[in-house]
């Protein structure tokens, strides 16, 4: 694996760490909902590097599981990867606070996101060492 593809996977694995520090926190939510959409971003960026697919300075999920879906075989859930989108933004800022339509993520969901998060890092980390 190249070595910006494995920076990538370290800083993606950071926030795997903060998140397993926080998840039981119910007043953190919205902030394990801002770490899982990073970790899920810089895990494609990793694919992104280690198949030299671009350079995209962008965060949205959506548009880099779309470039990265040609490289590496993922089975995301398309409806978290929206649910994350909007939370990223959203969970940055006071007053919204990363809410879903309901209101702010409960631990339910925080606990969704983290497995969902945790298993896109492990899946391309496993594949990007396959191809070693």
């Amino acid at each position: 694996m190249k070595e910006i593809s494995e920076q990538w996977l370290k800083a993606a694995q950071d926030d795997l760490h903060v998140i397993n520090k926080i998840i039981s926190d119910e007043h953190l939510t919205h902030i394990v909902a801002f770490h899982s959409q990073q970790c899920i971003e810089k895990s494609f960026k990793a694919v992104i590097e280690e198949f030299e697919a671009g350079s995209f300075k962008i965060h949205n999920l959506d548009r880099l599981f779309e470039i990265i879906r040609y490289y590496v075989e993922l089975d995301v859930n398309m409806i978290l990867i929206e649910q994350l989108d909007k939370l990223y933004t959203d969970a940055r800022y006071p007053g919204e606070l990363g809410l879903l339509p309901d209101g702010k993520p409960g631990l339910q969901d925080a606990k969704k996101f983290y497995d969902f998060a945790k298993y896109v890092y492990e899946t391309i980390k496993t594949k990007l060492e396959e191809r070693d």
